[in-house]
């Protein structure tokens, strides 16, 4: 055999491991096989790596309103918070997920999540036979009188004019006020914040719970303290002599 045909003859080889032939197989190992994220159809894992950021790893304890509570869940069917995963909620920091909506997830994915979460945290008899205002109103409050309905449910906790007490703080922040639109601050008043402490409807005075009028109209009153530009004016800091202006 000449050199050349040697040479010729190790090239091929070498081709013929390179493609694969050599007996090895070339499909990846399970480790290397990732899964389309439109495939996902576990709750957990759903629920893990959209909601549980602001909601909490087990829907409460975190900056957004609890889904973990039967009493919201009671008062907010399937129809608001499937719109609410979807579509996002206007003027919050509740962004949208559905894929129509510009998000990250199909329609089969949000119904997957919707119905986990009442599954899982809801309870027949959350209300205990009361009647909650209703979640959603038409109707806008009373801001004058809202003020009034305030100082009788609410000031014992949030102090006079809502600018923080000795067991909650402020709610007439304009940071905080701009997070949540009157939508939000409704849900709020009725079911409250449990995890944070915060009474339901029925239990800021007890005994005498709040009417759906009561609501509507506190919840005009929160609004009108929302500012039109949060964060504005900058508080100004007086400059000592010599300070770069």
């Amino acid at each position: 055999m000449s050199f050349r045909h040697l040479v010729l003859g190790i090239a091929s080889l070498s081709v013929f491991h390179l493609c694969g032939c050599s007996g090895v197989s070339s499909r990846p190992s399970p480790i290397e096989v990732t899964t389309n994220p439109g495939d996902i159809a576990d709750f957990k894992i759903l629920f893990a790596q959209n909601c549980s950021g602001c909601h909490g790893p087990e829907g409460k304890g975190g900056a957004a309103i609890a889904l973990a509570d039967p009493v919201y869940l009671a008062v907010a069917d399937d129809a608001v918070v499937r719109r609410a995963a979807a579509n996002g909620i206007a003027g919050t920091a509740m962004p949208a997920f559905a894929q129509s909506a510009g998000g990250m997830l199909t329609s089969k994915q949000i119904d997957l999540i919707v119905s986990g979460i009442r599954e899982r945290w809801s309870k027949p008899n959350a209300l205990e036979g009361a009647s909650p205002p209703p979640y959603s109103s038409s109707e806008p409050g009373n801001p004058s009188r809202g003020s009034e309905v305030y100082a009788n449910y609410c000031s014992s906790c949030h102090g006079a004019g809502g600018r923080g007490g000795q067991k909650a703080s402020s709610i007439v922040d304009g940071s905080f006020l701009a997070l949540l639109n009157d939508q939000e601050l409704r849900t709020i008043v009725i079911v409250g914040r449990p995890e944070l402490g915060a009474p339901d409807w029925r239990n800021n005075v007890p005994g005498k719970p709040m009417s759906t009028q009561d609501v509507s109209d506190v919840v005009a009153w929160l609004a009108s303290q929302r500012p039109k530009f949060p964060g504005q004016p900058y508080p100004s800091v007086a400059k000592t002599a010599g300070e770069p202006r």
